[in-house]
């Protein structure tokens, strides 16, 4: 199973509350911040309520051999 690794990249500022909320929950809070977390679809969720405030990158799941 593959990680995903989010980055905000755009100010929280001027949005609404549940997408500030939703940026805590992924484990954001500064412009440049980044966190992996696993590709589930919760995660996959919160990824799409925002996603003009980060950036999302798939990295490998750790221990593979590629």
């Amino acid at each position: 199973m593959a990680d995903l690794l989010v980055t905000q990249v755009r100010s929280a500022i001027g949005s609404k509350p549940k997408h500030r909320g939703t940026l805590r929950a992924l484990g954001l809070g500064r412009i440049g911040k980044s966190n992996t977390l696993p590709d589930r679809p919760e995660i996959r969720g919160m990824i799409a309520r925002v996603p003009h405030l980060i950036s999302v990158q798939e990295v490998g799941a750790e221990g593979s051999t590629k």
